[in-house]
């Protein structure tokens, strides 16, 4: 046998080795499009198909009634507060963790994941046992006439502490790769503390922080479990769009409850639309920061 036979399988093994690779990379990626299309994309259909089975005039007409409305008015009005105080709550606690040093670190670390861990049922029985009729500061806030439970108060509570953690895990990863030298430099340079937050620090986490809050904004208006306990389901008054969707199901009044779970199904595609457009928008700044740190 000749030495270029000998060797003939060899010349080839490239060859195999990259249709072999190609093959494996087309069954990855259809096993995770069927995937998605099983438990995202279908799911997602049948929403508006059955939402607008009955036409624009009865999807409409749903939206007409006034504890829809409320509803409505509710979910927007608990997320407009909920989000803006978790950014801020989130940009402090995420400075602190990156920038400093300090005892108790990583017992604050452990508090922002506590949410992840916890079943959001579980937050609202807290909010209860605190805030409750027969709870801790119940009596006291009853008569004070304050009321936190089955009331606004109480859903933008529970919203902000299921909430909070996904502001503050955009950004601490970020804050910490990038580390303190343009800081250090800042006030080496004469700058105060707020203007180098203000000017250098802010600055390089803008993008983390935005996409924290819409990430933010999603989970609150479609919060349910903690809601569920906390509001008391009364209607018109302390019911948010799920609570809304989910009495208008058990009614048997199915056109009605997809008619609103396709509105919040739109805003949360709206939320990751106008993410993937500032992602297209500002790609060269994204890149050049990412490259920078």
């Amino acid at each position: 046998m000749a030495m270029s036979d000998r060797f003939l399988p060899l010349a080839h093994a490239p060859e195999r080795a990259a249709s072999e690779t190609a093959l494996t990379r087309a069954v990855l990626i259809a096993i995770a499009a069927l995937f998605l299309a099983t438990v995202l994309f279908l799911p997602l259909a049948t929403v508006f198909i059955e939402g607008f089975r009955k036409g624009w005039q009865v999807f409409l007409e749903s939206f007409a009634e006034p504890d829809t409305q409320a509803a409505i008015r509710l979910t927007l009005l608990v997320a407009a507060i909920a989000v803006p105080v978790n950014a801020g709550i989130g940009l402090a606690a995420s400075w602190a963790i990156a920038k400093f040093d300090f005892r108790g670190k990583n017992l604050l670390l452990t508090l922002i994941d506590l949410p992840f861990s916890i079943s959001p049922v579980i937050s609202g029985l807290v909010y209860v046992l605190l805030f409750g009729a027969h709870g801790w500061l119940g009596p006291w806030l009853a008569a004070n006439g304050i009321e936190i439970i089955f009331a606004v108060p109480g859903i933008v509570l529970a919203t902000v502490l299921v909430t909070f953690p996904f502001v503050a895990r955009e950004l601490i990863p970020l804050m910490q790769s990038q580390g303190t030298a343009e800081e250090e430099a800042a006030l080496t340079l004469g700058a105060s503390g707020w203007h180098t937050f203000f000017k250098v620090t802010l600055p390089n986490v803008k993008w983390a922080l935005l996409y924290g809050v819409l990430l933010c904004n999603a989970r609150a208006m479609g919060e349910f479990g903690a809601v569920s306990v906390v509001s008391g389901h009364i209607r018109g008054l302390t019911n948010t769009m799920p609570l809304h969707i989910e009495i208008l199901y058990n009614e048997y009044n199915f056109v009605a409850a997809f008619a609103v779970a396709t509105l919040l199904a739109g805003l949360a595609l709206f939320t990751l639309l106008a993410k993937s457009l500032l992602e297209w928008r500002f790609a060269g700044e994204l890149s050049a920061q990412r490259h920078r740190h």
